[in-house]
């Protein structure tokens, strides 16, 4: 039987790495799509549908090849916290999630043809107080711009500034793996 190929429609290199420390065999072609979300959309529906999106957009290109997409919001009170736009919105992303809980929530959405297994993954993180000096310190030097929330939890900001999680580690990095993997038997590989 023909090996059906894994294609990794996303270019974000935690997913990438994630996946490689799984032991995947997969390539990547990124997914060229318009990331709005309809307007009305509850936040946790959000990763969902546009890793949907990114799996369609992927999937007509890649033949019988299985499509993982994936998008990762930070939630806090129910509202999308995004990428930042520059240090002073860095900042203030974290000055909110400062001393509070928030929610990450990663949207999986695995395609082969006509097959489609779409779920989501959250995880509550719960953040330490952290001082202007700890913001400026972790923006100065980490720059997380691409980074939903403004922070990535395996960096600094993670190992200092993170009091707990109730969930998926590896979902706040951007894939939960571990659910991937199950989710990919149900596949042709």
């Amino acid at each position: 039987m023909h090996k059906a190929k894994i294609i990794l429609a996303s270019q974000s290199p935690r997913r990438k790495q994630l996946m490689e420390m799984a032991e995947m065999d997969f390539e990547i072609v990124v997914a060229d799509v318009d990331e709005t979300n309809p307007p009305g959309m509850p936040g946790a529906e959000v990763p969902e549908f546009l890793s949907r999106k990114k799996a369609n957009a992927v999937a007509h290109l890649t033949g019988n090849a299985i499509v993982v997409a994936a998008d990762t919001v930070v939630l806090l009170d129910e509202h999308i916290l995004g990428k930042p736009k520059d240090a002073a919105h860095a900042i203030a992303i974290l000055k909110q999630l400062s001393g509070r809980v928030h929610m990450v929530v990663t949207g999986v959405c695995i395609k082969q043809g006509t097959k489609e297994i779409c779920f989501s993954t959250t995880t509550e993180v719960h953040f330490r107080t952290l001082s202007d000096e700890q913001i400026n310190h972790y923006i100065n030097k980490y720059k997380p711009y691409d980074k939903a929330g403004a922070y990535a939890i395996q960096e600094w900001i993670g190992v200092t500034g993170i009091e707990k999680i109730n969930g998926d580690y590896y979902n706040v990095m951007g894939l939960p793996i571990g659910e991937l993997i199950i989710a990919l038997k149900g596949f042709e590989i």
